[in-house]
């Protein structure tokens, strides 16, 4: 059986997240995309430690679909190194995930 991922991807706006999310549907990479609009984020960034706000893009899809889903994020996010992050869903409603399946089976 097809493995469900959830994909991390932290994005510098809520508009931006909107547009990955939407192109990652569109093309059946992920099956749903949830944006939540506002966290803070800590981190080092060549040698300076940085702190700003963005907004959080989660995309469901399957391990198969993560490596596409990996180069098309890479190609439209804004950042230079974006994180893009699968975690394996271990569990889950049986017909929720056999729903992410189905959809991102039938890519064009």
């Amino acid at each position: 059986m097809t493995e469900v991922r959830l994909v991390y991807i932290p994005v510098p706006d809520e508009a931006c997240g909107r547009e990955i999310g939407r192109r990652l549907v569109e093309r059946g990479l992920a099956a749903c995309a949830n944006i939540l609009p506002r966290m803070t984020s800590i981190y080092r960034w060549e040698g300076k430690l940085e702190e700003d706000r963005e907004s959080l893009l989660l995309a469901k899809t399957t391990a198969e679909n993560v490596p596409e889903l990996q180069i098309l994020v890479k190609e439209i996010h804004p950042y230079r190194l974006p994180c893009v992050v699968a975690l394996p869903i271990d569990s889950g409603l049986p017909a929720y995930l056999d729903w992410v399946r189905d959809q991102t089976r039938s890519r064009a």
